[in-house]
């Protein structure tokens, strides 16, 4: 379990990191208009982020 845990948490953070890697002006934007959001949205989006995953883990499996 913990080393999947890890596998996870690495693929996650390559992820996350390929954006500001090949397009940091857009990701910067991005993260403004993230930033300027009401708390409202950001949960919402981080709801609908959560909710996706887990649709994708149990498609997965």
């Amino acid at each position: 379990m913990g080393a999947s845990l890890l596998t996870a948490f690495a693929l996650m953070l390559i992820i996350e990191g390929i954006l500001p890697f090949v397009a940091p002006a857009a990701w910067r934007e991005t993260f403004l208009r993230l930033a300027s959001m009401a708390d409202g949205q950001i949960r919402f989006v981080g709801l609908t982020s959560m909710l996706g995953g887990l649709l994708l883990l149990f498609v997965l499996n």
